[in-house]
């Protein structure tokens, strides 16, 4: 796995140096933009729709939009100012019970490993978790971003969930067509309830399987095997050197033509020059000779 980031727990006065890996994998299929006629991926290009050029890093700042088409910039070393002071540190705040928590506040899921000689507080706190039944809540900056996160016990492993803070979770008020009062048949609820009962079973994440990427990969492999139409190689980018080499070779044509005519030789053998490379015959002219060319 790979490190994402490097720091430490701490809770009281207790510091765990750990790693942390992402614990998800994005397993989706990403399908390219392809132009149909030649078969070359689209790249997305930064452009001034205004200005009509090609935008590099240098040209660029971030901006909030106060108002229409009204910007405040930032530039990098603004932003540097007002980073969180401490990146390197999960301090937890609070132990809460994992019952208390909707899970409509997780979002991603990271492993914690021990790091260096970390490893007597990391057990320290994983069984002290694991027994009490308690999750940390803490606050931690990733990429200069802060976020709420839950700290817990998973095996015999500390795992973190960033959360969502509270601000960001859209009030229910919001959503259209609430009941604001629940009236259901009591004999249609008794079968109801009866229908789950049955459905019931202990959770085993193996039984569930992402059934569209297993069967676009199927088509793929069809694809694949089938080697028809729907299959497309993308031509190989040209050298940025092209313009730069065309202008040698007319260069040295011209040298060669203001230089006065060798007599002819009964064989000639190829050389690596730009001169025998102008002799080469273009794809298609067999038995012609190209105009003012030197024999």
């Amino acid at each position: 796995m790979h490190t994402v980031w490097k720091g430490a727990i701490s809770f009281g006065l207790v510091h765990v140096p750990v790693k942390m890996f992402t614990a998800t994998e994005d397993k989706d299929i990403h399908l390219r933009m392809i132009h149909k006629e030649c078969g070359t991926p689209i790249a997305n290009v930064r452009t001034c729709p205004h200005c009509e050029k090609e935008l590099g890093w240098d040209d660029i700042s971030k901006g909030y939009e106060s108002e229409k088409d009204r910007f405040v910039l930032f530039e990098s070393d603004e932003l540097d100012a007002i980073k969180p002071e401490n990146t390197r540190t999960i301090q937890i705040l609070d132990f809460v019970d994992l019952t208390e928590i909707d899970p409509l506040y997780y979002q991603k899921a990271y492993y914690l490993s021990p790091d260096q000689a970390g490893s007597g507080a990391y057990n320290l706190l994983l069984e002290a978790m694991r027994q009490s039944g308690k999750i940390g809540i803490a606050k931690i900056a990733i990429r200069s971003k802060s976020s709420l996160a839950a700290i817990r016990a998973v095996d015999n492993c500390i795992c973190m969930e960033t959360m969502h803070y509270p601000d960001e979770i859209r009030p229910l008020q919001q959503v259209p067509n609430l009941p604001e009062q629940t009236s259901v048949n009591e004999r249609e609820l008794t079968m109801a309830k009866m229908l789950i009962d049955q459905l019931s079973t202990p959770f085993d994440p193996a039984k569930y399987t992402d059934d569209y990427r297993i069967a676009l990969q199927e088509a793929i492999q069809r694809k694949i095997a089938g080697e028809g139409t729907d299959i497309i190689t993308a031509p190989a980018a040209e050298r940025t050197n092209v313009i730069d080499l065309m202008a040698a070779l007319q260069a040295s044509l011209e040298a060669t033509n203001s230089k006065p005519a060798k007599p002819p030789t009964t064989a000639a053998t190829p050389t690596d020059t730009g001169e025998d490379r102008s002799k080469a015959k273009p794809r298609g002219t067999r038995g012609r000779k190209k105009e003012g060319a030197v024999p």
